[in-house]
């Protein structure tokens, strides 16, 4: 295996642990731990404890992917024959990840308000929103693997294959 083939493969399992790491968390907090750990505790004060106390160590790893994403991404870019610049959008491959970056820029956003702006969140309806932008998180998260897999698709299709 040639050196850029092997730098090639690195940078793209990093950038698919990456994505694993923030959309694969957003998943399981919105899908199965937050439903569950209302189902088993209520909406209490216990309830909020420990998901504040899981959502401090997501954010870590979940910055640290953000960070990665932007670097990962920005080299995998420049490989792409078909790729025209950020937010470009002359032939469909740009256009895809044109809208995989405005549907990231968008959950990043999402992040940081969840994060900072919900912080002591303390009436129900503060909680509801908080959890509305999770969901909403959620399902931009899958709408971006989705566009994953066309980009990936249509990157594929400039190279005539």
């Amino acid at each position: 295996m040639m050196p850029r083939q092997v730098v090639f493969a690195l940078v793209t399992f990093f950038h698919d642990l990456f994505t694993v790491i923030w959309i694969g968390g957003l998943l399981t907090m919105g899908v199965i731990l937050l439903p569950s750990v209302r189902k088993v505790l209520g909406k209490g004060e216990q309830t909020k404890a420990l998901m504040d106390s899981i959502q401090r160590r997501l954010r870590i790893l979940v910055v640290i992917s953000i960070v990665g994403l932007l670097i990962t991404g920005a080299l995998l870019s420049r490989r792409a024959p078909a790729f025209q610049g950020l937010f470009r959008f002359g032939n469909p491959y740009s256009l895809v990840l044109g809208i995989k970056h405005a549907l990231t820029l968008a959950m990043i956003v999402i992040a940081i308000v969840r994060g900072f702006g919900f912080r002591r969140a303390k009436a129900p309806r503060q909680e509801k929103a908080k959890a509305a932008l999770l969901l909403l998180n959620v399902a931009f998260g899958i709408l971006v693997l989705l566009l994953s897999g066309f980009s990936a698709a249509l990157s594929q299709s400039a190279l005539g294959g």
